[in-house]
């Protein structure tokens, strides 16, 4: 059964370059219970989408429903049944942890007592038992990010929106939040997640969407979209380029790979995508022997991020920002839906 359900989504903002599409006629449908990736470089609409959703800007046309709701016409009710975590953490810096989290209940007229064993639970939750006492200013960007998504789980929410969750967080931060957000959708929790990583999308969603330009360009599986490019990259790194060993070696790459070689500027890095990577590796190392081409290095990855961006969209995930769509869910912001 689906539980959020949009259908041309459309969002134009006026710049003084001109008008600025935001959103393009999006369509987006997410099951109940599972965890939906909007995966986009910045200024692609993910942000845009999480902002109507979560009723903090009107469609200019289209229309969108969460669990039901019109997120337009009863913004009100979608508010009492969902939570909202954005880029960065809306806390309050000079409250405790625990004080955070009793303000948000006290918002939502959970009651004193209620609101301060609500806070509890999380604290515990999130492991922060040992710091949630302490003033939020002297916490770690990784505990900011549990505090903030604990605040946005007061109201056990049907529907939680994460906006760029793990953004600057350190590797061990990042684990530790990803397996936090697993066990909330282990307990029922529908999750609608916008990211960069697809690192991100491989460990935690069902199903990836991938939007450029205000629109849905491509969706399915983290593997799926890895398919649309190749199974795997295939990279060798010369000894040499010089005497025509780089071009040689471009052709053999050409033989066993699927498409056109990729060829660093020095000419001794190449790389192409392959559908069975053993086996095209092996034909080419022996390839490569033959031409009497030495190597430095070899070797075979899965598709990264920029692979998918650039096949799909013709540019690297790094794309600059938008001037109408930051792709930030702002501090005030996701505070007025608590």
């Amino acid at each position: 059964m689906t539980i959020i359900e949009a259908t041309g989504l459309t969002k134009t903002y006026r710049s003084k370059s001109g008008p600025v599409h935001a959103l393009a006629g999006l369509d987006l449908s997410v099951p109940r219970g599972s965890v939906k990736a909007l995966l986009g470089p910045n200024g692609a609409g993910k942000t845009t989408v999480v902002k109507m959703l979560t009723t903090l800007i009107r469609p200019d046309s289209g229309t969108a429903f969460v669990d039901g709701i019109d997120v337009v016409a009863d913004p009100k009710a979608v508010r009492r049944i969902i939570g909202v975590s954005g880029q960065y953490a809306a806390v309050d810096e000079n409250l405790t942890g625990f004080e955070n989290l009793e303000m948000v209940g006290r918002l939502y007229h959970l009651g004193g007592p209620a609101a301060r064993r609500r806070a509890q639970e999380l604290i515990d939750l999130f492991e922060l038992t040992a710091a949630g006492n302490r003033p939020v200013k002297g916490f770690s960007g990784g505990m900011r990010r549990r505090i903030d998504l604990a605040g946005a789980l007061v109201i056990n929410p049907k529907v939680l929106f994460l906006d760029e969750p793990t953004t600057g967080l350190d590797p061990r931060s990042r684990i530790a939040l990803w397996n936090v957000i697993k066990r909330l959708v282990a307990d029922g929790t529908t999750v609608l997640l916008t990211t960069q990583y697809l690192e991100e999308a491989d460990q935690l969603a069902d199903d990836i969407v991938v939007v450029d330009d205000g629109r849905v360009i491509a969706e399915g599986t983290s593997d799926q979209l890895k398919a649309q490019i190749g199974g795997h990259r295939l990279e060798v790194a010369l000894v040499d380029a010089g005497a025509g060993a780089s071009e040689a070696a471009r052709g053999i790459l050409a033989r066993f790979g699927d498409g056109e070689p990729i060829v660093t500027s020095d000419g001794r890095g190449l790389e192409v995508a392959v559908t069975d990577g053993p086996l095209a590796l092996q034909h080419v190392l022996a390839a490569l022997g033959d031409a009497g081409i030495e190597l430095h290095d070899a070797g075979m990855r899965r598709p990264t991020l920029d692979d998918v961006f650039l096949k799909l969209t013709g540019h690297k995930a790094d794309k600059a920002q938008g001037a109408a769509d930051d792709d930030t869910l702002d501090k005030k912001e996701a505070v007025k839906t608590r």
